[in-house]
């Protein structure tokens, strides 16, 4: 089994430092186009490692803001009406209100690490047509 993806995140959660080795598979990636880990949360945050095979469809969260951090793989990213590329190293600030979407341009998965703040539950996103 081929490893796509190691990461080694330090995260402050509460008052204790953590370490979190996330590892994703070849084979975990198969039968899903979007793999999501949630690494930390506490109300003011959460944190997420995220692996995208295809793409993620346009929506925006009506009360959250977001910062990806890219840790591999590439694609093209849409926020607003702006289409850039997204690689390794790549950090993306969305703002609340503001719609995004992803089309991965790799053969490997796009690693993500994303914080999303306040806490994140899922209830402010919105998908676009």
């Amino acid at each position: 089994m081929s490893i796509a993806t190691i990461i080694a995140a330090f995260l402050s959660f509460n008052t204790h430092a953590q370490h979190f080795e996330v590892i994703a598979s070849s084979d975990s990636l198969q039968t899903k186009n979007i793999r999501v880990e949630k690494l930390a949360e506490d109300e003011l945050s959460s944190t997420f490692a995220i692996w995208v095979l295809d793409s993620v469809p346009a929506h925006y969260h009506e009360h959250h803001t977001e910062t990806v951090t890219v840790l591999s793989g590439e694609g093209v990213m849409t926020l607003g009406n702006v289409e850039f590329v997204i690689t390794a190293g790549s950090v993306v600030f969305i703002p609340k209100g503001t719609a995004h979407s992803v089309l991965v341009s790799s053969d490997v998965p796009l690693a993500v690490i994303s914080v999303q703040s306040p806490r994140f539950d899922g209830s402010d996103r919105v998908f676009l047509k």
